[in-house]
């Protein structure tokens, strides 16, 4: 894998500033103390009911679910998490199952699962995760059913790890299907921005210094629910009241909650290149990213691209996705709306466990991956670059290894 490049500019440290080791221990007992709340869950019946993989070991950082039940000569994608907390999240429960409706489709999902970084794993950054890490699992996946290009689906930051990897290999990748998926930072980013954009004083990587293994799951919980108290504490209880009269949508509900509590860490050179190289200085969108060699902007995806954007997210705004929506080289694009779910617990995840999500968008997503899965290109792929934009788990498994 290539090393991550190295930040350019002086660092500047986020704005929660450089924890104590007191704090330090505390964020280390708190997430203990999530992850037991959460067995707890587990044990009152409200785990997550997860489809039958089977786990590829593929490389230190990340593993690859392969589900023996799907149809062999259904085509292929490979579903992409965000790096913060579980891969499950993809597949709580059958009636609110991204990897069970591609199933249903006839589609052979692969589901990619970060692990948590070992001390030695705290350099994998942006670079390993968008190029190397899911380099490899693009090529696990073709190797597997012998696909020449996979669809990729990401929500989150893992649409956003998707997009920078749909830009730099066009040839090992058939469309990019982005699930409320940042892309342009900055001013853009919604209620994280003050939060993540703000210099404080002190290098960032005295923050990082802090967290020998990894920077704790808590931590981000807690700095995600300072910049937006609403939407993470308000909003959850006003959903968990509109759940009280719908069993259905009360036990997604409990199990989306108990999800949010299996916290898992990030490696610190990751976090510094999301907060420093997308976050502060927008790169990506202004075609300045350099990943493995290369540069990339929005004119380097040039494949096809499905963008799902929530109109009313504080979260993910639609500043932070249509943007780069518009500006990509690629004509074979398209925008569906999600117009949000009860039993979700915080909106921003309804699009892969609501049932509006299912009932409305998934048929739709579903029908363009096999279009695009099952199309072959006419020609090789090229880069077209315009003047650049002004301004701007549970379940039953078992494992191999590749």
């Amino acid at each position: 894998m290539t090393a991550p490049a190295p930040s350019r500019g002086p660092a500047r440290g986020p704005a929660m500033g450089t924890p104590t080791p007191l704090a330090t221990f505390g964020l280390d007992v708190l997430d203990d103390l999530r992850r037991s709340a959460g067995r707890l869950l587990d044990t009152l019946g409200h785990a997550p009911r997860t489809t039958p993989s089977a786990v590829v070991d593929l490389a230190p950082g990340v593993r690859l679910h392969t589900y023996p039940d799907a149809d062999p000569s259904g085509p292929p994608v490979l579903l992409v998490p965000a790096p913060i907390k579980r891969c499950y999240i993809f597949d709580l429960d059958p009636r609110c199952s991204v990897v069970a409706s591609c199933l249903r489709h006839g589609l052979q999902p692969h589901l990619v699962e970060w692990t948590d970084p070992e001390p030695d794993q705290q350099r994998l950054g942006l670079d390993d995760y968008a190029d190397g890490l899911l380099r490899h699992c693009l090529r696990a996946v073709a190797d597997r059913t012998g696909a020449r290009r996979v669809p990729l689906v990401g929500h989150s930051l893992g649409g956003t790890l998707a997009a920078l990897c749909a830009a730099g290999y066009p040839d090992l990748v058939a469309g990019v299907a982005l699930l409320e998926a940042p892309l342009h930072f900055g001013s853009h980013t919604g209620r994280l921005e003050p939060l993540i954009t703000t210099p404080t004083p002190g290098p960032t990587i005295g923050l990082l210094d802090a967290f020998p293994n990894g920077v704790p799951g808590s931590l981000l919980t807690l700095a995600a629910a300072a910049a937006a108290p609403t939407e993470f504490h308000l909003d959850r209880w006003t959903d968990l009241l509109g759940c009280l009269p719908d069993p259905e949508a009360l036990a997604t509900y409990l199990r989306v909650l108990r999800w949010t509590l299996d916290e898992f860490r990030q490696p610190r050179q990751l976090f510094l290149d999301v907060v420093e190289r997308l976050y502060r200085r927008d790169e990506f969108f202004t075609g300045t990213l350099t990943l493995a060699g290369r540069t990339l902007g929005p004119a380097d995806l040039i494949v096809p691209m499905l963008t799902v954007v929530n109109p009313r997210s504080p979260i993910v705004p639609p500043s932070a996705v249509l943007p780069v929506h518009h500006a990509v080289a690629t004509t074979d694009k398209q925008i569906l709306q999600y117009p949000g779910d009860t039993g979700v617990v915080i909106q921003h995840l309804g699009v892969l466990v609501g049932r509006n999500a299912h009932r409305l968008l998934w048929p739709q997503i579903l029908d363009w991956l096999q279009t695009v899965a099952s199309t072959p290109r006419q020609q090789p792929a090229t880069r077209i670059r315009p003047r650049p934009v002004a301004g701007s788990p549970t379940g039953t498994s078992r494992r191999t290894h590749a």
